[in-house]
This record gives C-alpha cells, structure tokens and sequence, in this order.
C-alpha cells in the first residue's frame, strides 16, 4: 500500500494541490484500501466505490461534504494515478443529513469575540471576517500575495484549486505592514542561520528560489520544524490548530452560546454583505464559490430586520 500512496503523493504534488488536500486525498485512500481488507484498488470495480460511500452515509452518518471529499479522494485515484476508467455509478449513496444553515454572529457579539483575542490570532482573524477567506487560504497566504498598491489579495489554490482575487480591507492595510517588517526580520535571521527555504509546491520550486522573500509564508510560524514532504528543516506558516483554539475561547469569554470557529467569521462576511446590498453574485466571486446555489444559502439567513418585514405584534 506505502507504494500506492507515495505514488498518489507524487501526483497530488505535481498538480500543485495543497499539502493538506494531499492529506485528506491519502487519509480517505488509505481508510477506502482497508475497508476492502487491503485489496489493490487495481482489482476493484465501481461496485466497491459504492460499497465504501454507501458505508459512510448509511453506518458513518457523514455529512454530504464528508462523503464527497472521499468520493472525490478515490476518484482521482482511479482517473489520475491508476489511469482506470469505471463504470457510471447511478446507485452512489447520498447523505440524508439535513443541510444546516450557517451560523452567524452578529455586530455586537464579532466586536466581543476580536475584544479578546490579541497579536497574531486577532490580525488574522479580523482579516479572515473583512475578506471572507476560509482559514486555510489565509494561513497559506505568501508574501507576493498582498498587494498593497492595488489594494487586494490574491487567493491562490483555493478550494476546486481556483486562484481568485479579493479586495484588502484598507482599515487593516497599516497594521498588514507593520506585520511584513516582523515577517522580513525573522526571514533575514532565517537566511543568517543557514535556513530561510520555503516549502514550494512541485512545480514551482524547480523555477524559484525557495529562499526569495516573495514566497515566504505572510503569517509564518513562530519557530523551525521538519518539513513532512521534503525533510528539510523550514518554517511553516501558523498553525491552523492555533486561531481555532483561539476563536473559540474568544467566544466563551465574550459568553456567546454560539459555536464560534473561522468558518462563523466567513459566513457572517457573507451576510452582512449581502444585507448591505451586495449583488449575490459579487459575493459568489468573493467567496470563490463554483455555483451560485451555494452562496444563496446565506439569503436564507439575512437579517429580515432589515427588510421591512414587521412582526404583527409590533403593529
């Protein structure tokens, strides 16, 4: 099986797909082999795709996005790697569980969450609310993706591994360049050490300098470790783990009884945009989202308060 996934490794890595699509992709391969008692793929059929899908909706319970991302972990698999064409798979289980719709903080209770957060976790998680990035697009930002004469940011590899371009809130371009400073000390103490590479997906890294300032993580990690794709001693960018843990204290401090994660920071920019008067689809663009029926889920949550609509207990 370690052939087969360093294998699938390889390819992930020559399409420039993130690191942690390259863990997700691996984790869903390897848990869809045992399933299947360690049987090559090579030997399987589309039958033994349903069989494993049909055991996470119906045994697992997954939620819809759980079951697609292994159904589109297994599938590559089978179309990139493997190179084996599978028949049409019509009786493919679908998850049942209801769709939920997204949780939103309001004016009051985002005020009291960023009230208590501070350094890092607070720039980053005001930049995550004032442009709608998921937590992964921020943390993976480089350096040469702030532009601060055009006043954007350029999302690159996001999810459907898409580039896109979103608008830099100019109320956090100061404190975004004071940030680079410190960014541009501890990459030149890096280089003094003997270190300052950066982890660079395949196909970049034979045509750039890994050490070049421009390709530097934009939120770096605090200290050195081994890079698990290259074995070489670098810098990583901050730990995802770390503004979860700490927006969501944040949020038991400010006493909000909601689940408050970065996700709650991306819907809630979603709506007041839309309740501001955005067009849906200026948002859709922003959000980086492939279909319009994705972004409408936040018309369901726009604060009817301010459309009119007047409780008859009010009249």
């Amino acid at each position: 099986m370690s052939k087969l996934l360093d294998e699938i490794a390889s390819v992930i890595r020559l399409r420039n797909y993130s690191y942690r699509t390259e863990e997700t992709y691996l984790m869903w391969i390897k848990k869809f082999i045992l399933y299947h008692n360690k049987l090559h793929p090579k030997e399987m059929n589309s039958s033994h795709v349903e069989s494993y899908i049909s055991y996470l909706v119906n045994v697992r319970r997954v939620s819809v996005s759980t079951s697609k991302q292994a159904f589109n972990a297994i599938m590559f698999m089978f179309n990139q790697v493997l190179k084996i064409p599978l028949d049409r798979m019509e009786n493919i289980a679908k998850s049942k569980k209801p769709k939920k719709l997204p949780e939103v903080l309001s004016q009051q209770e985002l005020r009291a969450v960023l009230e208590n957060l501070e350094g890092m976790h607070l720039l980053i998680c005001k930049l995550l609310y004032g442009t709608g990035c998921r937590l992964m697009e921020v943390m993976e930002l480089r350096v040469k993706d702030v532009d601060f004469d055009r006043n954007h940011i350029t999302v690159r590899n996001g999810k459907g591994h898409k580039d896109r371009i979103v608008p830099l809130p100019m109320v956090l371009k100061e404190e975004l360049q004071q940030h680079l400073v410190k960014v541009k000390n501890l990459h030149d103490k890096d280089l003094k050490d003997g270190f300052g590479t950066v982890f660079l997906p395949q196909g970049l890294e034979k045509k750039y300098n890994s050490k070049d300032f421009g390709f530097q993580w934009y939120f770096p990690s605090g200290k050195l470790s081994v890079c698990p794709q290259t074995g070489l001693v670098r810098r990583w960018h901050f730990h995802e783990a770390s503004i979860q843990k700490a927006l969501r204290n944040a949020g038991k401090q400010a006493k909000i009884t909601k689940n408050v994660h970065p996700h709650v920071l991306r819907h809630t920019f979603a709506t007041y945009m839309l309740e501001r008067g955005t067009d849906i689809r200026t948002i859709q663009k922003i959000l980086g989202h492939t279909n319009l029926e994705t972004t409408s889920i936040y018309l369901h949550v726009v604060n009817i308060g301010t459309s009119g609509i007047v409780s008859p207990l009010d009249m």
